[in-house]
């Protein structure tokens, strides 16, 4: 399982390459020499993959630009694994959870420090300061629905948790298309 994760909370103009470069050392270049170190043991033995992608990397949002882009790299990069490992019989399955009640509002943000008044900072400030610890998601429920795809004779690929990831999946899944 790759759970590394952390983000920055920002408009796209208000990062800097120092602030989002590491943030995408974390979430996506760890979860790939995480997932290169451990294949040849898995070809051998088989097993799944569990990438924790998000709601986040089904749709964008302002002033999570450079997480979303992160989150929907861990996507391509899963769904990618998954045809190139299904020979091996190891199965890829990608999780994209909605706001659980974590540490995640807390020690896995930061804000950008060249924070601009054209943006929202203060709105992002007051989310996080509202709502760490209370997201509406259980993360012992989601552990049990994580186990029973794992174990499931066809897991899916993509696997929305909670109401907010299952509703930005199926608004950006089902919009009709514009010509």
């Amino acid at each position: 399982m790759n759970n590394a994760v952390y983000e920055l909370f920002g408009a796209i103009e208000e990062g800097t390459p120092e602030e989002y470069r590491p943030m995408f050392e974390v979430n996506v270049f760890g979860l790939i020499e995480t997932t290169r170190a451990a294949l040849p043991v898995l070809r051998r033995s088989a097993g799944t993959i569990v990438n924790m992608s998000s709601g986040a990397g089904v749709a964008g949002g302002g002033g999570a630009g450079y997480y979303n882009a992160a989150k929907f790299a861990v996507g391509g990069i899963s769904e990618a694994l998954a045809g190139e490992l299904e020979p091996f019989g190891i199965r890829v399955l990608i999780v994209k959870p909605g706001p659980f009640r974590t540490d995640f509002l807390g020690r896995s943000i930061t804000m950008a420090v060249n924070e601009m008044p054209e943006y929202t900072a203060d709105s992002r400030k007051h989310y996080r300061g509202t709502h760490n610890g209370n997201q509406a998601g259980d993360p012992d429920k989601a552990i049990a629905v994580i186990l029973r795809a794992i174990d499931a004779d066809e897991a899916p690929l993509h696997l929305p948790l909670g109401d907010r990831a299952r509703d930005r999946r199926a608004k950006a899944v089902c919009l009709p298309r514009q010509y």
